[in-house]
């Protein structure tokens, strides 16, 4: 299909397939004038993910945020989008996916934020998984998540890893749960290897009421989690060094809610969500002042 004869025109290949999954049609742009030839690397990473979205099934993720509180121009967006896909590997459940900018660019290179690949399998009753990602600017390093979780002890590991030129822990935590008295308890201990910082969050759930409670040496906090109706949840926070929030959950159907969370002289973060659409608007305080909104907007796109 030639949209301006001479100028610019489309061509379609034959399907082929790679693989477990098949190729669609490759579309090929060219331009006949020299003063085009710019125009043509003025390519964005909607574009890029768009054809591995369609080509393997996947719905790519298109994020719109806006950096504080600038809505005066398009300097003030950061369009992202994100991809991911997955597939059987043998015994293996293998996913990967990429998150990228979708700003204009003739940097194709600079275009990836990160990059992530897991793999999930069974071991001797032990669900395990090992989930890598990189900077989408620096291979030099990755961060691992290493995750362990036997249903019939009801326990789980994670551990949270960084693999560069050496290896090396950062954190672990292991979760045990039990059934008590018709409440649901689980007991984690956590250990921050880097800050050599351990604490221990105890969480109870039981119907309509949700207790967790986080506690180390120098700080502790509980929040109250409690199911007021069908549409209405409300949650406080309390730390022991005084500060205070308050979460209220609104249902407004099915598929849509709203939820605000209050610090005070801090901030108000109102997050929407309707469907496919995600929307959160972060207001900062300062006392009776509510200073620039950052604001971001993303919904699940299908091409």
């Amino acid at each position: 299909m030639v949209v301006e004869k001479g100028i610019f025109g489309l061509r379609s290949e034959p399907t082929f397939s790679v693989g477990p999954a098949p190729l669609t049609p490759l579309v090929f742009a060219y331009f006949d004038q020299p003063a085009l030839s710019i125009a043509i690397m003025k390519i964005s990473a909607v574009a890029l993910l768009a054809i591995l979205g369609y080509a393997s099934a996947g719905a790519p993720q298109l994020s719109i945020s806006v950096r504080d509180g600038n809505f005066a121009g398009l300097d003030g967006l950061e369009p992202t989008v994100a991809w991911e896909n997955s597939q059987q590997a043998g015994d293996l459940d293998v996913s990967y996916g990429i998150k990228a900018s979708a700003q204009p660019t003739t940097d194709l290179a600079s275009l990836p934020r990160s990059i992530w690949g897991k793999a999930s399998t069974d071991v001797s009753g032990w669900g395990v998984s090992a989930r890598a990602e990189v900077d989408g600017q620096d291979f030099t390093n990755a961060n691992v998540e290493l995750d362990a979780n036997n249903a019939g002890a009801d326990l789980n590991i994670h551990l949270v890893a960084n693999a560069g030129s050496a290896f090396s822990v950062r954190s672990a935590e292991v979760t045990k749960g039990f059934d008590a008295n018709g409440a649901r308890v689980t007991v984690t201990p956590r250990l921050n290897l880097e800050d050599n910082d351990r604490d221990v969050v105890i969480n109870y759930n039981n119907d309509k009421t949700n207790v967790k409670l986080t506690a180390s040496a120098d700080n502790q906090e509980v929040t109250i989690s409690q199911q007021v109706d069908g549409d209405n949840r409300i949650a406080p926070t309390l730390k022991s060094n005084g500060d205070i929030s308050v979460e209220w959950e609104r249902r407004l159907s099915d598929d849509s809610s709203l939820t605000a969370t209050l610090m005070p002289n801090d901030n108000l973060n109102v997050e929407w969500r309707d469907a496919a659409w995600t929307a959160n608007v972060n207001m900062p305080i300062d006392g009776t002042n509510i200073n620039g909104a950052n604001v971001s907007i993303k919904r699940d796109v299908s091409f």
